[in-house]
């Protein structure tokens, strides 16, 4: 294997992962967005003042 046909391998092997590590990125986001969206809304009270 030449010099430049092992640069454009180790390329695709970064583009590959980076685009791994985007899906990856990309889900936890949605997941933290869902899990967010369904949580119960708690009313909100200070702790300093008692009804």
């Amino acid at each position: 294997m030449t010099k430049s046909e092992q640069a454009k391998a180790r390329e695709q092997k970064l583009a590959a992962k980076l685009r791994e590590n985007l899906r990856r990125r990309k889900n936890q986001t949605k997941a933290r967005a869902d899990a967010d969206a369904a949580a119960p809304l708690e009313p909100e009270t200070s702790p300093g003042k008692q009804s």
